[in-house]
C-alpha cells in the first residue's frame, strides 16, 4: 500500500449501504481507512474537501450518477477510481475507462478480488522510488538496487556488511558508537556483543581494499567507534 493512504482514506461511493459496509470491512482488514457516502452530490463535495487516496464509485447513484461524478473528479484530480456496476455490457466498461476510471468491476463481485484490484491499481499509480546513490570516490552504493560498486566492479557484501556501509555512508563524518551500529543492523534488539561490529568492519574494510593501518574510508575512533570519511576527504582506492 502506498505510504499516503493511512492518512487518505478510500472513499466508497455506493447507495446500497450493505454493499458499502462489506467493501469497507474487507478494506479495513487490510489496513486501509475508509469513508462511506451514499449520494453522488455528497460524494463530490466530500472528495473536494478531504482529497481521498482512492475512490470506489458505483454508477447508479442518487443525486449525480457515477459517470458524471467520475468526469467531475477527473477535471481536478488524479485520484485512482474503481467503478462498480450491475451491468456487464462492454459499452459501460469502455465509457467508464474513457472518462478516466482505472478499473471496472461488475456486481456481484468477490470482496477479496476487489481489495486486490485496489492494491494493484495503487501499485501501478504509485511513482517508482527515487534511486539514491551514495558515493565517495570510486565507491558507489545504490540504495534502491542494494548494490555496491567499487571502480565500477560489483562487491559481494553480506546483509550485515551492506547495512553497516549504508549507515556509515549516509552520514559521512559522523562518529557512530558500536552500540549505535549494532542497533542499526539488529533493530529487533538481538543480544550481540559489541566486538561483533569490529569483526564486520574488518571484513568490510578487506572487501573495500581499505587498509586498516591507514584507512581512507572507514576510520576508527579509539574508545568510541567508527566514522566514514567526510565528503572532502578523497578516497585513495
Amino acid at each position: 500500500m502506498p505510504e499516503p493512504l493511512p492518512n487518505r482514506p478510500v472513499l466508497i461511493v455506493e447507495d446500497d449501504r450493505n454493499t458499502a459496509q462489506l467493501i469497507a470491512t474487507y478494506l479495513e482488514r487490510e489496513g486501509f481507512t475508509t469513508r462511506q457516502v451514499h449520494d453522488g452530490q455528497q460524494a463530490l463535495e466530500l472528495a473536494r474537501e478531504s482529497s481521498p487516496g482512492f475512490v470506489i464509485l458505483d454508477i447508479m447513484l442518487p443525486g449525480r450518477d457515477g459517470w458524471e461524478l467520475c468526469r467531475e473528479l477527473r477535471r481536478t484530480s488524479n485520484v485512482p477510481i474503481l467503478m462498480l456496476t450491475a451491468r456487464e455490457e462492454e459499452i459501460d466498461r469502455v465509457l467508464g475507462l474513457s472518462l478516466g476510471a482505472d478499473d471496472y468491476v461488475v456486481k456481484p463481485f468477490s470482496p477479496r478480488e476487489l481489495v486486490e484490484r485496489v492494491k494493484a491499481i495503487l501499485r501501478r499509480s504509485s511513482p517508482p522510488p527515487e534511486s539514491t546513490t551514495l558515493q565517495h570516490g570510486l565507491l558507489q552504493l545504490d540504495t534502491t538496487k542494494r548494490r555496491v560498486l567499487l571502480a565500477d566492479e560489483p562487491l559481494e557484501l553480506t546483509a550485515v556488511e551492506y547495512k553497516l556501509l549504508e549507515a556509515l555512508m549516509r552520514s559521512p563524518g559522523k562518529v557512530f558508537t558500536r552500540t549505535e551500529l549494532l542497533e542499526h543492523i539488529y533493530p529487533r534488539g538481538e543480544t550481540v556483543v559489541e566486538k561483533t561490529i569490529d569483526v564486520h568492519i574488518g571484513h568490510l574494510r578487506q572487501k573495500l581494499g581499505d587498509n586498516p593501518g591507514q584507512p581512507s574510508l572507514i576510520h576508527t575512533i579509539r574508545g568510541f567507534g567508527y566514522r566514514f570519511a567526510d565528503r572532502d576527504e578523497r578516497s585513495s582506492t
